[in-house]
Parts: C-alpha cells; sequence; structure tokens
C-alpha cells in the first residue's frame, strides 16, 4: 500500500518539478545584461523595433501621444521608451518578460490591468527581443543607461 503512495508523490513531484523548470526557463532566459553598445545587437534591435514596435512606440521611441491618459476603453496608450518614459526604470529581465509574455497582471503589471501590449513570444526570438531592448537602450542618456544597469545588477541578485 506504502510502494503506490510514495511512487505517486514521486511522480507527482517530478512533474512539479518539470513545470517550473519549464516556467522559469520560459521567462527568465535573459540573465545577462542586455549591452546597448554592442554594435551588432543594435543593428539587429533598429530592423526588430522598426518592424515590429515602431507602429505604437513611435519610429523615434517617443510613445503615443498623452500616453499617461487613458484611451476610452481604459487603457494607457504606449509609453515612450526614450528616457522621457518609463522604460530605463525597469530592469533587463522584465523588459524581456513584458516584450516576450506581453503584461501579464499580477506579474508584469498590476492585478485586473488591462494592455494593448501583445506578447512576441510567436512572432520573435529571443536573440531579437533582447536586440529590440539593446536599440532602446542606446537612446538613453548614460546617467538613465546607468541606473537602469543598476537595478539590472540588483534584481539578477535578488533571483
Amino acid at each position: 500500500m506504502r510502494k503506490p503512495v510514495l511512487w505517486g508523490l514521486g511522480a507527482g513531484l517530478v512533474v512539479l518539478l518539470v513545470g517550473i523548470y519549464i516556467y522559469h526557463t520560459a521567462t527568465s532566459v535573459t540573465k545577462a545584461y542586455i549591452d546597448p553598445s554592442d554594435a551588432r545587437l543594435v543593428q539587429l534591435g533598429k530592423q526588430v523595433y522598426a518592424a515590429q514596435c515602431a507602429a505604437c512606440h513611435g519610429a523615434n521611441l517617443e510613445g503615443e501621444p498623452n500616453w499617461r491618459q487613458r484611451k476610452p476603453n481604459g487603457r494607457l496608450p504606449a509609453p515612450p521608451h526614450d528616457v522621457s518614459g518609463h522604460t530605463w526604470h525597469h530592469p533587463d529581465q522584465v523588459l524581456f518578460d513584458i516584450v516576450k509574455n506581453g503584461l501579464v497582471p499580477g506579474v508584469t503589471a498590476p492585478i485586473g490591468y488591462e494592455s494593448d501590449m501583445p506578447a512576441y513570444s510567436t512572432v520573435l526570438t529571443d536573440e531579437e527581443i533582447r536586440a529590440s531592448l539593446a536599440y532602446i537602450k542606446r537612446a538613453w542618456p548614460e546617467k538613465a543607461k546607468t541606473v537602469q544597469q543598476q537595478l539590472t545588477q540588483e534584481y539578477q541578485k535578488a533571483q
């Protein structure tokens, strides 16, 4: 009687650990700092940004007009990614997760928050996501880059 129970518990534990591993690797791919001085990455990011991001976030990272005021549907317009926005206030892993998975309530957004930000997990590779973020970051002033890099390092230590 004890062996089947132990086997069942063991199998359940294995399934749980595999699930945690799959979730962790699917949402935590970018452990390394995304370097905006990597010319190859920035060049790829420029192409990705133009094709996938600029329509909402602006060709010059300027975001939609009145991005802090809710639209009639209650959602916020696409924010700017230049220094006037808040993108540089987030560590790389959070930015990566937002691009890959969209804004997920309770994870990368408040509970109940709705957004027009799509998930790009089926559109972009992880490298293309990293490249788009490198392209965005290359436009920030040095002080913003430094602050964002420190946030990224602190976030990585906490994980």
